[in-house]
């Protein structure tokens, strides 16, 4: 594994479990959880998922490496749309999963650029690939001009 040198720290504190309330160390992020209806939770109408907040970051976070890595060879993904899905569900081992499939859209870019920038991104850019890599299955689908 290997070491970081912290530039920043985020932290969140959430009590309730799935069926919870979940906020920053900041409070801006300030949000009710639910267990979806689909896996026999109360579905809470207002209220989300860890799935959905992974999601999230996930989507923003790689974004964000897509962009970095295009500017490294003078080219702006910064309108790139990313869209993250994240599955929840049991593991054939036991216990519980998650999948991940991500769309990246860019079509002021040509494939096979927004492609390479991709593919860089995700294996040398990303924190969230490092941390999901030999852990979670990550998709990943693109669409250039």
């Amino acid at each position: 594994m290997d070491a970081i040198k912290p530039l920043s720290t985020a932290g969140a504190t959430a009590v309730g479990g799935r069926n919870g309330r979940t906020e920053s160390n900041d409070g801006l992020v300030k949000v009710d959880l639910t267990l979806p209806r689909e896996v026999g939770g109360p579905g809470k109408a207002g209220a989300t998922t860890p799935e959905h907040l992974f999601a999230a970051g996930y989507a923003a976070c790689f974004g964000g490496a897509v962009d970095h890595v295009a500017r490294q060879h003078t080219m702006d993904a910064s309108k790139a749309r990313v869209t993250c899905t994240v599955s929840f569900g049991p593991r054939e081992k036991g216990g519980f999963g998650l999948a991940v499939k991500m769309k990246i859209e860019d079509r002021s870019l040509p494939q096979a650029e927004l492609a390479a920038f991709v593919k860089e991104a995700h294996e040398k850019i990303c924190p969230y690939s490092h941390a999901t890599r030999g852990n979670v299955p990550v998709d990943l689908e693109v669409i250039g001009g």
